[in-house]
């Protein structure tokens, strides 16, 4: 489940909504909601994730973070490290070989020290 799907989720449940009744409203197959839910599809386009918004009722800073949470909720992320030092590729290929395996404080942990890291 990607962090968008479990958002997506939660937010339905919390006002009571089926998945069919959420799809047939925002004009999507009830599949294609759970495959979105599940982490099973990639990010929405931005028209359908303005129609999940909509649907919800939500607005301002929940409206920005649901945003944000699609735009890094990729299920298959490519890193390219070309250009990149020795050491950035080694990070990407060893995070590509244990990710699997991590629970979910140390996954926190360094999502917590990579937000640190000044960006370009």
């Amino acid at each position: 489940m990607t962090p968008f799907g479990k958002k997506l989720r939660d937010l339905r449940s919390e006002r009571g909504i089926s998945q069919k009744e959420m799809a047939k409203a925002i004009g999507v197959s009830a599949a294609y909601l759970s495959a979105l839910e599940h982490g099973n599809r990639g990010q929405p386009t931005w028209d359908k994730l303005q129609r999940i918004i909509q649907y919800l009722n939500i607005i301002w800073d929940e409206a920005e973070e649901l945003q944000r949470l699609a735009m890094i909720s990729d299920p298959r992320v490519t890193i390219d490290t070309g250009g990149l030092s020795p050491a950035a590729t080694e990070l990407a290929n060893l995070l590509a070989i244990t990710i699997a395996d991590m629970d979910d404080a140390t996954a926190r942990e360094l999502i917590e020290r990579l937000k640190a890291v000044p960006k370009r």
